[in-house]
């Protein structure tokens, strides 16, 4: 018994879901700090409603989470992209699905992208207080993050409801 909870596709689903719950933490914050940076100045924070409570968070709070969920997340799809390429991708192929594949491949650049803009976007949210023309790069730069985190969500639910990673 012990033995089939070690195997080899009880460790890959156990790597998938841990990298689906980072996932979705991390979506959740970048959400939370994109809306924060878009709300309107002129609408105070004390009136009711779900939009305005869900864009008053203190969005430099979040910074440092979303820097951390950001390498963990790209560390477990790290780590399960070696089945991916094997079991999932090559069947894909074979069935003609290029629109998928071609979906994953830019799921991956993005992922890669942002991590590459991890260390602006931290400074920017940290440094943006002393240094006022950070601002709006600190603003587009959340945007981008936001988006793109929601697209690799989306794309890789999209695969793996095309393969499945049991195969």
């Amino acid at each position: 018994m012990f033995e089939d909870l070690l195997s080899a596709q009880t460790g890959w689903n156990l790597l998938l879901m841990a990298h689906g719950l980072l996932s979705v933490a991390l979506l959740g914050a970048i959400t939370h700090q994109a809306a924060s940076v878009f709300y309107k100045k002129s609408m105070p924070l004390n009136q009711p409603g779900f939009v305005n409570h869900f864009r008053s968070v203190v969005a430099n709070r979040y910074t440092q989470a979303i820097c951390v969920l950001w390498v963990a997340c790209f560390v477990f799809g790290g780590m399960i992209y070696i089945h991916y390429r094997i079991d999932v991708r090559i069947p894909i192929e074979q069935q003609a699905f290029y629109k998928t594949l071609g979906a994953f491949e830019l799921k991956e650049h993005l992922a890669v992208f942002g991590l590459g803009l991890l260390p602006f976007y931290r400074m920017a949210w940290l440094e943006s207080s002393s240094h006022p023309a950070l601002l709006s790069a600190r603003k587009w730069t959340t945007v981008f993050l936001a988006g793109s985190c929601w697209y690799i969500y989306l794309a890789g639910h999209w695969v793996n409801n095309v393969r499945g990673f049991g195969g």
